[in-house]
């Protein structure tokens, strides 16, 4: 099995969108969350104008008509079944704002052939529409194997969605320096967000924020976030998500319960989104940002639930993590809301189960059968694939279809993965022992900077010729020049969301 001759080396995937908690889009995402709501704005004039339309052909009324009002308020509470029948019937009758509506749905499938007809939609109408605009800008930044020309393409779309006053333009841009300044020489990412800050732009301060992230200086910066999202607290509220983070990492539960009140009474006022709270439950459920609150994690996830899905998959993931708060009676009637909404969370959390053999008995068949209903939506999915063919979980091993999927995941962020392609490459179970494409993946799982890793790398480097190493040296380099800076444009992209409720691309 040769990775150069059998291998596509293309970047793969399906979209970067990844919340807090899963491995990264994911987007844990990911870890790690799939479709996000868009805004529910004022109603729209497009609906009017039809009903007028209709009123001068007959008598009728406008019972029934779509409306993008309606359309936007059932996306932002995730009904994404009404959302998408009013988009369409508007997008048929020609209306850019709603066929970029429906795009936007695309978009949160994170299916590849539905986001390149997403990509296609917000093109036809980025002529018009500053939504376009900045819809195809953001999606261009985190575009996998984006070209330099793509990501010029993004600089000037999103400039130009912000002078037409669209949000969420500042954000996707400073992302873009940050991922491919090697496409910018001329820009210092600091700078132009220092530049911004100073011309008083709201989203320069979030700006900043993802420059910690990225930087991974954010630890070091806790007081200038809290700072920040203080501040723009009132106009922006995934600045919640942040200050919870801080409030955690600082351990500082005092001011976590005031802003937890806080945003509660936001929530009943319909200022702040469900899946606003869904993230802020999901960072009190996160052990590695501090002392975790379950409890109120999972009174907060019960309450939004019923009218937002996604939430059922956090609780079953809280259950999961914390299982003095209920039982496999409760897990599964979690996971069985979330599924029954089509959320592909809940199918990968259900197949992990199947696959572990803790809650439920071991059964490998039942594992595949849901991970493959999460593949191309979940990054994890083509992870445990990949081990379940690796290891012969079904009674023997499939080294190629092991390769494909865990290929795949390692190029969408899944650093593990690569480990698994080196103990694949190395062990020879079902394929011929390759010591250099072993060589290769235990180089870039190092990444992972654990003790097994760098073990692994060290035996297998070992015993290498210098024709070897040197071979797979260039081979690394091939790998990485194929999934380019897809990893980087992962980096926490949870806690840079539109402020309307709708998740940065």
């Amino acid at each position: 099995m040769n990775l150069i001759s059998t291998t596509t080396l293309a970047p793969v995937g399906a979209g970067l969108a990844r919340d807090a908690g899963d491995s990264v889009y994911q987007a844990d995402r990911a870890d790690t969350l799939a479709g996000k709501p868009s805004p529910a704005q004022r109603k729209s004039h497009f609906a009017s104008a039809y009903c007028a339309l209709a009123l001068a052909i007959s008598l009728a009324g406008c019972v029934g008509l779509p409306d993008q009002r309606l359309a936007n308020e059932a996306l932002k509470r995730g009904d994404t079944v009404t959302a998408q029948q009013n988009y369409q019937q508007l997008a048929d009758l020609g209306y850019s704002e709603a066929q970029v509506g429906l795009a936007d749905i695309q978009v949160g499938t994170r299916d590849p052939a539905q986001i390149k007809q997403a990509e296609a939609t917000y093109r036809a109408a980025a002529d018009t529409s500053p939504r376009a605009q900045a819809r195809l800008g953001r999606l261009l930044v985190a575009k996998p194997g984006a070209t330099e020309a793509e990501h010029h393409e993004a600089e000037t779309l999103l400039k130009k969605a912000f002078a037409n006053g669209e949000g969420n333009t500042l954000i996707p841009l400073a992302m873009l320096y940050l991922q491919y300044p090697h496409s910018f020489p001329n820009v210092n990412a600091q700078q132009q967000i220092s530049q911004w800050q100073a011309a008083g732009y709201p989203e320069a301060g979030l700006a900043q924020v993802l420059l910690y992230r990225t930087q991974n200086t954010y630890d070091q910066h806790l007081d200038d976030v809290e700072r920040i999202c203080k501040a723009a607290l009132n106009t922006t509220d995934i600045c919640y998500v942040e200050l919870a983070t801080v409030y955690q990492k600082k351990a500082e539960p005092e001011k976590q319960a005031e802003l937890l009140k806080q945003m509660e009474a936001g929530y009943s006022r319909g200022t702040v989104t469900a899946q606003r709270v869904d993230s802020v439950a999901r960072v009190l459920g996160d052990a590695s940002l501090g002392k975790t609150d379950e409890k109120t994690a999972q009174a907060l996830l019960e309450k939004i639930a019923p009218g937002y899905p996604a939430s059922w998959v956090s609780l079953a993931q809280l259950l999961y993590d914390f299982p003095e708060l209920g039982d496999v009676d409760q897990m599964m009637k979690y996971l069985d809301n979330g599924r029954a909404a089509d959320q592909p969370r809940a199918e990968l959390l259900l197949g992990k189960l199947y696959y572990e053999g803790k809650w439920v008995p071991a059964d490998a068949k039942a594992a595949e059968a849901h991970f493959e209903k999460a593949v191309g939506k979940e990054v994890a999915a083509d992870y445990y694939l990949g081990q379940i063919y690796r290891r012969g979980y079904l009674g023997k091993v499939y080294p190629q279809k092991a390769l494909d999927h865990l290929l795949t995941a390692a190029r969408n962020g899944q650093n593990s993965a690569d480990f698994a392609i080196a103990q694949l490459f190395s062990q020879g179970k079902g394929t011929k022992p390759d010591p250099v494409n072993a060589y290769v993946f235990s180089q870039l799982a190092k990444a992972q900077d654990t003790p097994e890793a760098n073990d692994l790398a060290a035996q297998l480097e070992a015993p290498l010729t210098p024709e070897q190493r040197a071979q797979g040296q260039r081979l690394v380099q091939q790998e990485l020049a194929a999934r380019g800076t897809l990893a980087q444009s992962t980096l926490q992209l949870h806690a840079l969301q539109e402020e309307d409720g709708e998740e940065s691309l």
